[in-house]
């Protein structure tokens, strides 16, 4: 891809997305506009990851290597840091509740706050192994005023909130930063895949309204469930599209690759809406006789486990408590999403509302479906998360006060001279030892 005009080589962010299918890697920033521009853009297969966790160090660093190659190349200049997003069925979830006591009644609740409430959330101890990934406030009370979103500047005494605590386990979050150093490249922060992908493909409507972001990738399917703008629930199922290629491949007795090009090309996840019952050859092996599927078989063998996987994600959004007030439904994103009739089925099973997620409201004019399509709203979602971030640390070293070099050059004055009267004392001091030591050496050689 070419270079965009509005947007600065050295304010590109890099998004790494390292899936269980493909690892993608984006570059691009806001233009003038506040749309996204992106301006190198790579993706390659990948082998080394399992359900979203690395099972295989080299092979997912060959892949990053490859996939950050092609979005330099796009983009014109070389990558040191990026923004990664993390999954996987290790990943869980729990509620807390935090509580601070303010000393100074006198003032405002301030922004430091906030973050030493957040901090002491960081302190809960967890099971062996495990780490805390986010911690997302959801709800303040302020000296009983319950309900409260934003406490900043408000007066009161006791602070407390209740937190969304998202963890994992700490060596998959080891394995993803290694395979990304090796790869010769910094891990500016990870994000959790499913928040990424919201940010995509959901507006704020759908999230104060109350909605489920259903992720479904080739290893695992995540879900977010939000309501009145905040985060409620996350959970990851470890199940996706490759577990459906994997009953096309059982069901037909076919290659891996021939059931892949089955589901995506004559695929469908509601046998109903198959009229034309027609027969699909398959190519047989060595001068063997070539295979006849019926594509209304096919689409019963897809349905079956679309269905298993619909049951968890029911089971999933009944768990958050939240089950019946999910006004906007439910969004499908990812790559299982361009599954033919996926979203009539979901609709169907679960008696939401279902559309299917596209990421095209952030981007600029003029890319065409090799990004705009669901597969990408995790990419685009961590290069949105990671500009965000990038602005929030520019505002805080904004907020600093400037150094005054008329101050900075007496406090460099003052250290010159104590460092020279350090100098001088312990030249006196080197005297006095060696003078001391004539004199002992003096009164032993008498005795003798």
């Amino acid at each position: 891809m070419q270079n965009m005009n509005n947007t600065k080589p050295n304010e590109l962010i890099v998004a790494l997305d390292i899936g269980t299918t493909k690892v993608c890697a984006l570059a691009g920033n806001l233009n003038k506009h506040g749309r996204l521009e992106i301006c190198g853009f790579g993706k390659v297969e990948s082998e080394g990851v399992m359900r979203g966790v690395v099972s295989n160090i080299e092979k997912t660093v060959k892949a990053i290597k490859e996939a950050v190659a092609h979005a330099e190349r796009g983009a014109g200049r070389k990558f040191d840091v990026v923004h990664v997003g993390i999954a996987g069925q290790h990943i869980k979830s729990l509620q807390h509740r935090g509580m601070l006591t303010r000393q100074n009644i006198h003032t405002e609740i301030s922004k430091e706050d906030i973050n030493q409430l957040i901090n002491d959330m960081h302190r809960l101890v967890l099971p062996a192994g495990e780490k805390i990934i986010h911690v997302i406030p959801q709800e303040y009370t302020v000296d009983d005023e319950q309900g409260i979103t934003d406490p900043i500047g408000m007066s009161g005494v006791r602070l407390e909130a209740n937190f969304h605590i998202i963890t994992g386990q700490i060596t998959a979050t080891q394995n993803i930063i290694k395979c990304v150093e090796r790869a010769g490249l910094k891990v500016a922060n990870l994000t959790l895949e499913p928040i990424a992908s919201a940010t995509a493909v959901l507006s704020q409507e759908e999230k104060e309204a109350g909605v489920a972001l259903v992720d479904m990738g080739g290893g695992t399917t995540d879900i977010t469930v939000f309501k009145d703008g905040i985060i409620r629930h996350t959970a990851v199922i470890p199940f996706g599209g490759n577990v459906i290629t994997k009953d096309i491949r059982e069901g037909c007795n076919v290659m891996q690759a021939q059931a892949e090009k089955l589901k995506v090309r004559f695929g469908s996840a509601l046998a109903s809406e198959v009229y034309d019952n027609r027969i699909i050859t398959i190519p047989g092996l060595k001068g063997r006789e070539p295979k006849e599927i019926s594509e209304k078989n096919l689409a019963n063998i897809i349905q079956a486990r679309a269905e298993e996987i619909l049951d968890y994600v029911n089971w999933e959004i009944h768990r958050s408590g939240f089950d019946n007030k999910l006004i906007a439904g439910i969004v499908m994103t990812g790559g299982g999403a361009l599954l033919r009739n996926f979203d009539k089925l979901t609709a169907l099973h679960t008696g939401l509302d279902t559309r299917i997620g596209v990421p095209v409201e952030h981007l600029a004019h003029g890319y065409g479906e090799q990004i705009n399509s669901p597969v990408f709203s995790t990419a685009i979602g961590l290069l949105l998360k990671g500009i965000s971030d990038e602005k929030e640390m520019a505002a805080e070293r904004a907020k600093q006060p400037a150094a005054d070099p008329i101050k900075k050059m007496e406090e460099e004055e003052l250290e010159a001279e104590n460092s020279g009267n350090k100098g001088k004392n312990s030249g006196w001091f080197d005297k006095i030892l060696d003078k001391t030591k004539e004199w002992f050496q003096a009164d032993i050689d008498a005795d003798f």
